[in-house]
């Protein structure tokens, strides 16, 4: 079984009624697609926070290690990192009851899909959520 995204006025609808981003994987580097993608969100009013544990902030935002060391609710999880590493990414998605698993373009991972689908969370994978906030306008 593949991976299934959310139609797009699904994903409208996500990112119209989910306003609070934790970005694992997020570059204090202003060259860095994530950190591009974060501050593109950020500019369109959403609340960025980062998720590495080598940074201390990224956008005049402090940096937290783990997911889990977030404080309040999390709407989307959108995730920065290799493949590999979603299945851990998808427990401590799980574990803080985020409501979106996202995975920016060109990460997949059918193992956390499923996990992640199994705890009733709507996933997304490989896309971009600048371009999906752009499209969806």
């Amino acid at each position: 079984m593949s991976i299934i995204n959310p139609e797009r006025s699904e994903i409208k609808k996500i990112l119209e009624e989910n306003k609070r981003i934790a970005v694992v994987g997020l570059s204090n580097n202003p060259e860095r697609t994530s950190y591009m993608v974060a501050q593109a969100m950020q500019n369109a009013g959403y609340d960025i926070i980062p998720v590495n544990p080598v940074i201390e902030e990224a956008l005049g935002v402090k940096a937290v290690t783990t997911l889990k060391d977030i404080e309040g609710p999390v709407d989307i999880v959108n995730v920065f990192r290799k493949s590999e590493f979603l299945p851990e990414i998808a427990r401590e998605a799980v574990e803080i009851n985020a409501k979106v698993f996202w995975a920016q373009l060109g990460v997949i991972n059918e193992e956390a899909y499923h996990y992640l689908k199994d705890h009733n969370m709507t996933v997304i994978m490989d896309r971009c959520i600048k371009v999906e906030h752009a499209m969806t306008k």
